[in-house]
């Protein structure tokens, strides 16, 4: 249920309250854009979860402010000749909020319970560069035989099947990071409650009360506490971004990753340098559910794409903030040449001129419409995408009928592979690789929210996961991209921009292009 302004502003005076007295301590009222479904790192996978995950837990590597790769649960690492073998020295002061070592024991726990098809993990995949975590996660291999063993209780060693150049960089994600098998084994499912939740990040969890707020706060166990600067921070869902900016503007929320981009000539007039518009790692998309007809003929796929104009969606709904996108994976990913659809260079009559010939071969016409359901998640900015792709599918004889839920309802309805048409998603690259985008059409992948299926794709991800050649490795995700973007289950639509709202409170927040901003590094006046 949707909050009322009123009722967000009494939560927050409450929770500035419950600090213990209140307001000298340091405190960021940190906006989010909708709220969770999980804290349990293994099964989670929106950029909500991910923020509060990594303020929680640290994996073997983690984020400094400017989301480089740095040290974390790990000192030090060597890596074999071949770039296969990885043994990683974990630091002796590494704890566990309860003042339990962590350990390579625990690493090697989770990474299993990550793989146990029982989890159900959308993110499995993750750790599929392990030696034998695919077969694992697929029921084809026992846990023990897992490319990652505890050596002693400060030394991990992982084997992967094959160099793997963004490893490190993924072991930052949230599906990597350690867990307390005691900590589970204590309260099962329920380890994931405030009070019960055992974690070894720089915070710890004290409330979480769903659609209205999570409060962490700083844990003096973190091997770099010293170096932390706030008390606690709250995780406050405003997927009214409008109502976010009125708190925002009242000092109720320090920061928004997320604003209404149809007041945007006005917010930069009245916040300046507050507002930070910067290039993101990301592209924004629609799904469509590929096995169910009429959306499992790529021609119909492709010619409801040709009529969609993206640069009046860029300029017009998102204010120049976002750049038409005519490829999965993003420009600038080095090494790598992306792909797009065919028309992606064709003037928009041109596509509407050939899109109409299809639509006609189909029988679809204003006269004789095919209806169409377009989900998406609570904001401004995604009900307006949507009504102006309804109105630009209108003329060639389609009746669409947006529906509309919050953030944590669409992405669990995607994840249990509801009944859909098309729906929108986005994805923030969660490493600098083309395979963290295109591993979103790889069968049986947890985030393949519509159910894609092609073995000659599929065969090519396989390959370029084996292939220890650089180059080689590119050009068969190259051409793994260019079958995506003919059969078009995915549908790109924008790459995307940040927009955050950030209080000169707030000191240490770095603009980076995976919009990452862990609040360990964070301060505030």
């Amino acid at each position: 249920m949707k909050l009322t302004i009123k009722s967000l502003l009494v939560g927050t005076t409450m929770l500035l309250m419950t600090t213990g007295g209140a307001m000298a301590e340091s405190v960021w009222n940190r906006g989010a854009n909708s709220d969770v479904q999980s804290l349990d790192p293994h099964k989670t996978s929106t950029v909500e979860e991910a923020n509060i995950l990594r303020d929680l837990f640290v994996g073997l590597v983690t984020e400094d402010s400017a989301g480089n790769t740095i040290p974390g649960a790990a000192e030090s690492w060597t890596v074999s000749a071949d770039g296969k073998v990885y043994t990683f020295k974990l630091r002796k002061d590494d704890v566990w909020s309860d003042g339990t070592a962590v350990t390579a024991a625990d690493f090697v726990f989770a990474w299993r319970r990550l793989l146990d098809p029982k989890t159900g993990s959308e993110y499995a995949s993750m750790g599929f560069p392990v030696l034998n975590a695919e077969e694992i996660n697929g029921s084809k291999a026992k846990a023990e035989d897992l490319g990652a063993k505890a050596i002693d209780a400060n030394m991990l060693e992982v084997t992967l099947k094959g160099p793997t150049p963004y490893f490190l960089e993924m072991l930052t994600h949230q599906a990597m990071y350690p867990v307390s098998k005691a900590n589970i084994e204590k309260f099962g499912d329920d380890f994931v409650k405030a009070g019960n939740l055992v974690s070894n990040g720089a915070f710890t969890l004290v409330e979480n009360v769903p659609n209205d707020h999570i409060k962490i706060v700083k844990n003096p166990k973190f091997f770099d506490a010293g170096n932390v600067k706030l008390d606690a921070v709250n995780y406050i869902p405003v997927e009214d971004r409008a109502a976010g900016i009125k708190r925002y503007q009242a000092g109720e929320i320090d920061s928004m990753n997320d604003m209404p981009t149809e007041q945007l000539a006005d917010l930069k007039a009245k916040f300046g340098d507050q507002i930070h518009l910067t290039p993101e790692l990301g592209t924004y998309y629609y799904i469509f559910k590929a096995q169910k007809a009429p959306w499992n003929n790529a021609e119909l796929r492709n010619a409801i794409s040709m009529v969609i104009d993206r640069d009046q969606l860029a300029s017009k709904v998102w204010q120049n903030s976002m750049i038409p996108a005519y490829s999965l994976v993003p420009p600038g990913v080095k090494g790598y040449e992306t792909r797009t659809t065919d028309y992606a260079e064709m003037p928009q009559l041109d596509r509407e001129d050939a899109a109409k010939k299809v639509f006609d071969k189909l029988g679809i016409s204003p006269e004789h419409p095919q209806k169409l359901e377009l989900r998406y998640n609570t904001s401004e900015n995604h009900k307006n995408t949507a009504v102006a792709i309804q109105e630009m599918l209108k003329p060639f004889g389609f009746d669409v009928t947006l529906v509309n839920t919050d953030g944590k309802t669409h992405y669990s309805y995607l994840e249990q592979h509801g009944d859909f048409d098309v729906a929108r998603a986005g994805w923030i690259a969660d490493f600098k690789d083309p395979v963290t985008f295109l591993n979103l059409g790889h069968t049986g992948d947890g985030n393949n929210y519509g159910e894609y299926s092609n073995k000659d794709y599929d065969a090519l991800l396989d390959a370029a996961a084996r292939e220890s050649d650089p180059g080689k490795r590119m050009k068969e995700l190259s051409d793994a991209e260019a079958i995506l973007m003919k059969d078009l289950p995915v549908m790109p639509l924008l790459y995307y921009g940040n927009h955050n709202v950030v209080s000169p409170k707030l000191h240490g927040f770095v603009d980076n292009v995976m919009d990452k901003h862990p609040s360990r590094f964070v301060s505030k006046d």
